[in-house]
């Protein structure tokens, strides 16, 4: 299962465009309205306004985590020159729970691609101790975001789990 998400993730360029090659150490399970994402699945915007559920499976309560969420194909995938856009920025969340047990950096934004196909990353890492992360600042764009930046301004390491799905604009008639 691990080696066969990691090829995903090659393919899908996610290790190279977001982060460099990891080993996953843990399960991160992301559900948008009870409807489990997989790395590489399409999902349409209509279906992931809401912020999902991120479980993380395989720590223990004394460990924490950070969850982020980027888009690494703003504005286009052809011509990505405001890479990366942060969606979303968890913190301090306990092993053996979910994302609503951290603390929240930067909130959920919905997204909403307008040209081309985008990939929505969620990268979790394992944090050296509680409450050591620190906001991007407050002024910062959430364009040209860095994630292996963040990762490294945090003392982060390499990430633990990663998964990703892809969206596209919908026309008005696919809405559901």
């Amino acid at each position: 299962m691990a080696v066969r998400n990691i090829e995903t993730l090659v393919l899908g360029r996610v290790i190279g465009d977001v982060i460099d090659s990891f080993t996953p150490t843990l399960k991160m399970t992301i559900t948008y309205s009870n409807k489990q994402v997989y790395s590489g699945q399409e999902l349409f915007p209509s279906a992931v306004i809401a912020r999902p559920r991120v479980e993380v499976q395989g720590a223990d309560l004394r460990t924490f985590f950070t969850l982020v969420m980027t888009d690494p194909d703003v504005p286009g995938p052809s011509d990505p020159f405001l890479r990366e856009h942060v969606h979303w920025i968890v913190t301090d969340i306990p092993g053996t729970t979910d994302s609503t047990f951290g603390k929240e950096l930067v909130s959920y934004e919905t997204p909403e691609p307008n040209i081309g196909i985008h990939r929505f990353v969620f990268v979790l890492f394992k944090q050296k101790s509680r409450q050591s992360v620190v906001s991007p600042s407050p002024s910062a764009s959430r364009d040209h975001f860095n994630t292996r930046n963040f990762a490294n301004v945090n003392d982060l390491g390499p990430p633990v789990a990663v998964v990703f799905f892809n969206a596209q604009r919908e026309t008005a008639s696919r809405k559901r």
